[in-house]
């Protein structure tokens, strides 16, 4: 074989490697854009609900949803409905206090048949928007976690109350050992990078990453 019709077959897989890659990252980028889009989505829908806004329910056509799995006459609407006059009528009280009333009421009407997480979410996203948890999303799943289920079904509501008093403070102290973790593990990286060249960009990349929840490839590249 030619050394020069070789050496052209050869720059041609190297291009075509080079083309796939970028492609690659271009299909990336776009599911990762695609993602973000349905985030924002669901946190503008959550501000809509906190603030009292009429917001339709987000529900498949009934003949879209297998009676084996759903109840055909759950009326998500009227028990979102029921939920937000609970918000409505707790807007004087202390932001942790109404957050459990909101919790326990969220378990207790059973707003959605499928999406129990939403609640803990909502109320986080209330929080944030009290200025209690100003920086983040409380993780209050992972508080309700530490609190027995005996506790978070129990027959008496002021019970139930006490044990989401009691998850939001779990929840508070994760979030304390989450900071206090990251915070370590900033100060063993800024240890090691004392010893690189002032041009290294190592020291920036490791603040970004530190500073959000989620980085791909192309923002680190950046």
């Amino acid at each position: 074989m030619p050394a020069a019709e070789q050496k052209g077959w050869e720059g041609q897989g190297a291009g075509t490697s080079v083309v796939e890659a970028d492609v690659r990252d271009d299909v990336e980028d776009d599911l990762l854009a695609e993602e973000f889009a349905e985030i924002d989505a669901v946190l503008a829908r959550s501000s809509k609900i906190l603030s009292g806004a009429d917001v339709p329910a987000r529900t498949p056509r009934s003949d879209e949803r297998p009676d084996l799995v759903y109840d055909l006459d759950w009326n998500e609407e009227e028990r979102l409905a029921e939920w937000q006059a609970v918000l409505a009528e707790t807007p004087e009280l202390p932001a942790v206090l109404r957050a459990a009333i909101l919790l326990e009421a969220w378990s207790d009407i059973e707003v959605l048949q499928h999406a129990a997480w939403l609640g803990p979410q909502l109320v986080a996203a209330l929080l944030r928007q009290e200025g209690l948890a100003g920086n983040h999303l409380v993780s209050l799943h992972l508080g309700a976690k530490n609190i027995p289920r005996e506790r978070r079904r129990a027959r008496n509501r002021g019970d139930r109350l006490l044990a989401s008093l009691d998850g939001i403070h779990e929840a508070a102290l994760a979030g304390l050992k989450e900071h206090d973790r990251l915070v370590m593990a900033k100060s063993q990286m800024e240890r090691r990078l004392k010893q690189r060249r002032t041009s290294s960009k190592l020291a920036d990349l490791v603040e970004f990453v530190l500073s959000r929840p989620i980085v791909s490839t192309g923002m680190i590249q950046e």
